[in-house]
């Protein structure tokens, strides 16, 4: 079997025009780092022909891979699946809408390439370029508050959708990590962090995609799993 370096995954769901583009433009960046890379489209029970369209890739292209699931897995399960069935000895993922620029996939393989656990983009550091509506704005920076307060984080942004890890050291992590669906990213750099792993934050340049808002249930449930996540780590001392 081939040795894969870097795995990439792209979790999907009913993103099919977003799919058509990130499809190209990751064979185009993953290219320009690694000659052995392979890109798993991990798509969660869509039903607009995205996983029809990655399907008839893959025919045609060895690097691409259709991670499919008839019924909604959730985000954080439908990544634990792909970075379970990866090969690459560094797994990343990063958002269908490519709303992190592309160029920092690099920094972020690098940051893994040198040592580190985890590199995570961040939104949120001085040195970032962000174009976002004032409510996404206000919400990010209370969340991401609120994370460093109640749990200690040394992390600025938490929830931004562009990470890579050394896989050896993520899959023991994925034991420990409950939630299975947005919180998972918070979840995973608190965990690691409380285990001594090495983590990068870098800052990026990032565009809000279309369609997405905030909506007052959304900062409910915010507060909720910081809660829960600060009961669990208090309780079983993880």
């Amino acid at each position: 079997m081939t040795s894969i370096e870097v795995s990439a995954v792209i979790p999907v769901y009913n993103d099919l025009p977003a799919l058509k583009v990130a499809i190209p433009a990751s064979i185009e960046a993953l290219s320009q780092i690694t000659d052995s890379f392979e890109i798993l489209v991990a798509e969660d029970g869509s039903t607009d022909g995205s996983a029809e369209y990655v399907r008839a890739i893959e025919q045609t292209d060895p690097r691409i891979h259709l991670l499919h699931s008839d019924q909604r897995l959730g985000r954080g399960r439908a990544l634990n699946r792909a970075f379970t069935a990866a090969r690459g000895t560094i797994v990343c993922y990063y958002d269908v809408d490519l709303a992190t620029d592309m160029q920092h996939l690099s920094e972020v393989i690098g940051a893994i390439r040198e040592g580190f656990d985890i590199a995570t983009g961040s939104r949120l550091l001085p040195e970032s370029d962000i174009v976002r509506t004032g409510d996404r704005e206000i919400a990010s920076r209370g969340y991401n508050l609120l994370v460093r307060t109640i749990l200690g984080s040394k992390q600025y942004d938490h929830q931004c959708g562009f990470k890579a890890f050394n896989r050896a050291r993520l899959l023991p992590l994925l034991d420990k990590v409950d939630d299975m669906h947005w919180f998972w990213d918070t979840e995973v750099l608190v965990r690691g962090a409380r285990a001594g792993y090495r983590i990068r934050e870098i800052p990026v340049r990032w565009r809000q995609g279309p369609g997405t808002t905030v909506r007052r249930k959304d900062v409910v449930d915010m507060g909720s799993a910081i809660l829960r996540l600060w009961w669990s780590l208090h309780v079983s001392k993880a």
